[in-house]
């Protein structure tokens, strides 16, 4: 029975927690610094899990923490996502994460490799399920020419002013409105301001959506080569306009201001300190209340003489039953059906790997949507064919 240890227990490390523990084949430890947190996860899964509480930004915490595991999963705020990979990689663990780090990944792949680690980065929704997606149109076609992801987690209910509540966490969102975007264009990885070139698409069950550049390409640009690739994040429209004036107010900067206080002398602030504690408590979610996660990915190219492209469509809503939110869902069902394939010994391959770099395991991507589908996250597909 192998030993599973989850690094978090927020929103996505709790839903992990909750699919590991649908089977007997797995022992479940889960770990966060929040006595919170781990009470709520001893709730609601009882004796199938056990907790125990841990720095995790402590890199000899996070050694301590998967000693005794088999599979270790990740589900970490962005800024300790790395440091997390390298110390899982020395511990010599096979690992499966859904940190959105801004660090490159796939450079400590040789140091995996020596290790004999087998490490899934980016394995959830967007960064996740988008990746494979793309590797596998990639490989698919004789010429793949373009790559467009959009997607996004919105809340059911729009309420001025943000239309927005956050279904992951809040400071990685931020950094969604800040990070520039890395696009390729002209078979060239170009930059961009985040929250950049604007557009209106209309979905089927939504309607109007507003999409706008982020750092969402990430691994794809360095591994595929594909001449047009982009991601572009969902919103409702209005979004990106306050959130731009936050931007140009500075409010999202991380380097200290000096503030006068009230008695003549003064205080060191982070801005971004600041808007996270007054905004935040508006972006998190009542318990119960509905979100959905949308996203579509587009490949097109040539194959065969012909033009053909493939097209996954995904309309996802919070689960009453299983009181989880589509985008802790979405996010860590992939994340979970990977690892049991490490944990099994069906997946084995050593080094970092983002998931397009998986894209050529016969049969992974279907096996994957057959099991979320078994979870109730249905992909729609479409391949269409014409003449050049």
């Amino acid at each position: 029975m192998p030993n599973a240890t989850i690094l978090g227990c927020g929103m996505v490390g709790s839903i992990m927690a909750a699919d590991l523990a649908r089977d007997d084949d797995f022992t479940i430890t889960v770990v966060d610094a929040r006595p919170a947190a781990l009470e709520a996860v001893r709730k609601r899964l009882g004796s199938r899990v056990t907790t125990r509480q841990a720095d995790l930004s402590d890199a000899d915490a996070v050694k301590a923490a998967v000693s005794d595991a088999d599979i270790v999963l990740g589900a970490l705020a962005s800024r300790i996502g790395f440091q997390t990979l390298e110390t899982i990689i020395g511990a010599g663990k096979d690992y499966v994460d859904i940190s959105f780090m801004p660090e490159d990944a796939w450079t400590l792949d040789d140091r995996a490799q020596s290790a004999g680690v087998t490490a899934v980065v980016d394995c959830g929704v967007a960064p996740g399920m988008s990746n494979l997606m793309a590797g596998y149109g990639a490989r698919a076609l004789d010429v793949c020419r373009e790559i467009v992801i959009y997607v996004g987690g919105l809340p059911v209910e729009r309420r001025l002013p943000y239309q927005y509540k956050a279904g992951f966490s809040p400071y990685d969102v931020i950094q969604e409105y800040t990070r520039p975007s890395r696009i390729v264009e002209h078979g060239e990885m170009v930059v961009r301001e985040a929250l950049s070139e604007p557009e209106i698409i209309d979905f089927e069950g939504i309607g109007s959506l507003e999409a706008f550049n982020t750092d969402g390409l990430r691994s794809l640009a360095a591994t595929l080569d594909v001449p047009f690739m982009k991601e572009k994040t969902l919103r409702y429209p209005g979004h990106i306009d306050l959130m731009r004036a936050f931007r140009a107010t500075g409010l999202f900067d991380e380097e200290a201001i000096s503030i006068p206080t009230a008695d003549g002398a003064s205080a060191l602030i982070k801005p971004i300190d600041v808007i996270s504690t007054l905004m935040f408590p508006k972006w998190t979610y009542d318990e119960g209340e509905r979100d959905l996660t949308v996203m579509r990915v587009e490949v097109s190219g040539e194959k065969g003489g012909s033009e053909k492209s493939f097209r996954w469509d995904l309309l996802d809503y919070y689960d009453p039953d299983q009181r989880a939110t589509s985008m802790s869902r979405t996010t860590a069902f992939p994340a979970t059906i990977i690892a049991r394939l490490i944990a099994r010994g069906d997946l084995k391959r050593p080094g970092v790997h983002p998931p397009e770099k998986l894209a050529d395991v016969d049969g992974l991507l279907d096996h994957v949507l057959v099991e979320l589908g078994k979870r109730g996250i249905e992909y729609s597909n479409q391949e269409q064919d014409s003449v050049l």
